[in-house]
């Protein structure tokens, strides 16, 4: 999984890779991004690392 994150202006931009869509582990979605839990990130706010948890998925 390969993310970037960068702060322009006034926002967060995130970018993730996309996989081949698998089920999630109660099997009511299909998860085709995801950091897999919190992953501290080299964009910063007031000189501190954000950390990011994200999942991107499609409903069955």
């Amino acid at each position: 999984m390969a993310m970037n994150v960068e702060i322009k202006g006034n926002k967060l931009c995130i970018e993730i890779d996309l996989e081949a869509p698998t089920p999630s582990s109660s099997g009511k979605t299909l998860v085709v991004a995801s950091s897999r839990g919190n992953t501290v990130s080299t964009a910063e706010v007031d000189g501190k690392p954000i950390t990011i948890g994200l999942n991107a998925y499609i409903k069955k």
